[in-house]
């Protein structure tokens, strides 16, 4: 069965362009124009999936997505932002956003963050591996090949388990303070915690420092 897709953008062109290019990727679409008309539709179709467009006029994406979550919808939420807006994606997500892409974007990408989006519904496993490493979320222990388990603390463990769960993506450190310590926290904090995790990991290291941006899993 098709993944049902709600698309909410108010530049027309944008708009058909997404419906088009995600019909064609097998994707039930349906498309709002604005805020008002996403939350009838909404409410009327319960979509699987929402790609939320951030400014519109009248009401906003971070405000749509807020009422739709206060209306108990569960489905994943794939915001759109302008380039740089790190304030936009920080309030989708404390809206109840789960990812954003940055505009201008590739069609692909938002093809490949709605699939992730689909996975992480269907596999919120308390068990997350990437290249031979394991982290049990309820333990806070991590296993990797011929060593003892390694003992995270809360905190650690939130970290690695945010990278494990979209590891070919970059984690903006601004995400990860809003994640982990609900905007609290300087930003240098994430690098702290990614030192520690480096030493406790050991070798290979499997997380890379995107400079200006995060942090990502790689092999």
């Amino acid at each position: 069965m098709a993944e049902r897709v709600l698309i909410v953008e108010d530049d027309a062109p944008v708009r058909r362009m997404l419906e088009r290019s995600l019909a064609a990727e097998g994707f039930d679409v349906r498309a709002a124009a604005d805020g008002g008309a996403a939350l009838a539709m909404a409410e009327d179709s319960a979509p699987d999936l929402i790609v939320l467009d951030v400014t519109m006029p009248g009401l906003s994406g971070i405000d749509v997505c807020r009422r739709l979550r206060a209306k108990g919808l569960s489905g994943g939420v794939l915001m759109l932002t302008a380039r740089d807006a790190v304030e936009d994606w920080v309030q989708g997500l404390e809206a109840g956003a789960d990812d954003y892409v940055v505009k201008p974007f590739a069609i692909a990408e938002v093809v490949a963050r709605l699939h992730a989006l689909t996975r992480r519904g269907r596999d919120l496993s308390d068990r997350l591996s990437f290249a031979g490493m394991t982290l049990d979320t309820t333990t806070n222990l991590v296993e990797r090949p011929g060593e003892e388990a390694i003992e995270l603390t809360a905190r650690e463990a939130e970290l690695l388990e945010l990278l494990l769960r979209d590891p070919r993506s970059v984690l903006p450190r601004a995400v990860a303070i809003e994640r982990i310590w609900q905007g609290g926290a300087v930003e240098n904090v994430v690098d702290r915690y990614v030192a520690r995790l480096r030493r406790k990991l050991g070798d290979p290291r499997l997380i890379r420092t995107v400079r200006g941006v995060g942090f990502i899993l790689e092999p």
